[in-house]
């Protein structure tokens, strides 16, 4: 029988479709799944010539054409750690490994390092695109050796999504961890863009008093401009939905308690350990962690009254408002998102390309969106540069900034909570200020704990005896 060009382990949803995925474009693969009886379901259900399955893992490997690859596509942690182990004994020098799942950046380091040693090669490839682009073609960054690469792109290159030109939406990222790095910012993005979205639904919500349908309808007309993208467009679809159980429409019957799984978390706490300022990203995560405070949140809210509605601004006017507002807000999370990305490959070594790694976010992944074609061009020739000094960025900010203001302004007033919207502005502030507040700090600093100042006028370190 002929041998597998490639093989997955892990027949969850993700790994069951990108198998599929793999298998539909004529690559033959084998699979394999820690359960005997989800492997034989599977089979039963979608084998061909392509597709095939194995009940051993040590069958699984021997069905593989060498150099072997193999994706693995289970829960990040421990049960790949689990898997590498039961591999490593299997494999040949110049096999390959590759860690498909939301892994931390620093575990795939490790674990690059210590399979290198074994002369076994090993990727770290994030995935993006839920389950239906891991069947239709996901969005792909892959990091570790170029040589590891080269052994996989083929294959990548024909299951990943198109952008907008129609080229794969896969990319080298960088060295050991960088793919699962970058694919780890782009979550902690959608983490604030989601959260801005909400934040916008709840204005609509709670000071204009809109149904579901009737906000549906604007985020719909907002998905046809500048706004255009993935998550716009499936709010007005969540925001449509009737219930299946009851009359009205589902959103109103969803619990407002939000889940994680932990790579915005990591997003941020590497932002604070990098010393780069994330706070729209940062303010999104601990809105999701706010929302499971369900039964506290009840209770204070018996305690203390929201605002009264002041000052409302004509709904006509205010969609067009808040639609540049979220344009700004999208803007400072993906500049703050991006200047990790940099002081990271910086610090770790990466060469990483924002073209690049825009161009491949334009199609298959949550964050996709008409926004990611402008930041490919933005960044062809300003790669170094912070999102906010390039000059067709500018353009936009300098236009939709005071609209950001003003909705910000707006939301307080009336007592709705914006902690992205208000956070993407502060950021932009305090980043286009000359002369902040931080000099005041450093006095205070001085006076209680004489840590030195550095002054404007003069080269050096000082201490006042205050």
């Amino acid at each position: 029988m002929q041998k597998s060009e490639i093989g997955l382990i892990g027949l969850a949803t993700m790994g069951a479709n990108l198998a599929r995925n793999i298998a539909n474009n004529k690559f033959k693969i084998s699979v394999f799944n820690r359960t005997t009886e989800k492997t034989t379901k599977f089979i039963a259900e979608y084998s061909n010539e392509y597709l095939v399955g194995e009940e051993k893992l040590k069958d699984f490997v021997k069905s593989l054409k060498a150099p072997r690859k193999i994706i693995l596509l289970v829960k990040a942690g421990w049960p790949v750690d689990a898997f590498i182990d039961k591999l490593t004994s299997l494999l040949d020098k110049d096999d390959l490994i590759i860690d498909g799942g939301n892994s931390n950046y620093k575990d795939t380091q490790k674990r690059f390092t210590a399979l290198k040693e074994k002369g076994i090669e090993f990727l770290g490839c994030g995935v993006s695109g839920g389950e239906e682009g891991a069947l239709n073609g996901p969005s792909l960054m892959p990091g570790g050796s170029k040589k590891a690469y080269n052994k996989v792109s083929k294959i990548l290159q024909k299951i990943a999504a198109k952008d907008f030109e129609g080229n794969p939406c896969v990319t080298y990222i960088g060295n050991n961890g960088a793919g699962h790095y970058v694919k780890t910012v782009h979550n902690g993005i959608e983490y604030g863009v989601m959260q801005m979205i909400a934040e916008a639904y709840e204005i609509f919500r709670s000071v204009y008093k809109l149904k579901a349908p009737e906000i549906a309808k604007i985020f719909k007309n907002y998905n046809r401009g500048k706004l255009k993208s993935y998550l716009f467009e499936i709010t007005a679809e969540v925001l449509n939905k009737k219930d299946e159980y009851k009359n009205g429409y589902l959103i109103d019957y969803i619990l407002d308690k939000a889940g994680q799984k932990g790579t915005g978390r990591w997003t941020a706490i590497d932002s604070l350990e990098r010393a780069v300022a994330l706070p729209t990203i940062t303010e999104a995560v601990f809105a999701r962690i706010t929302s499971g405070e369900k039964d506290k949140r009840k209770r204070l809210s018996k305690i203390y009254s929201k605002a009264k509605v002041k000052n409302k601004i004509p709904l006509n006017k205010f969609i067009n408002k808040l639609g540049d507002a979220l344009y700004a807000g999208m803007l400072s999370s993906y500049a703050q998102g991006y200047h990790l990305i940099q002081k990271t490959a910086e610090e770790e070594g990466w060469e990483i390309n924002l073209s690049e790694v825009s161009r491949i976010w334009e199609g298959g992944c949550i964050i996709r969106a008409d926004i990611l074609n402008f930041l490919h061009k933005a960044y062809a020739k300003n790669q170094n540069k912070h999102l906010f000094e390039i000059k067709d960025i500018s353009k936009g900010l300098i236009k939709t900034i005071p609209k950001l203001r003003e909705v910000s302004a707006f939301a307080q007033i009336n007592g709705v909570a914006i902690p992205a919207l208000s956070t993407s502005l502060s950021y932009f502030e305090i980043m286009t200020e000359e002369n902040s507040s931080a000099n005041l700090i450093q006095g205070l600093r001085d006076y209680f704990g004489a840590h030195t100042y550095e002054r404007t006028d003069k080269k050096g370190s000082f201490h006042t005896k205050w």
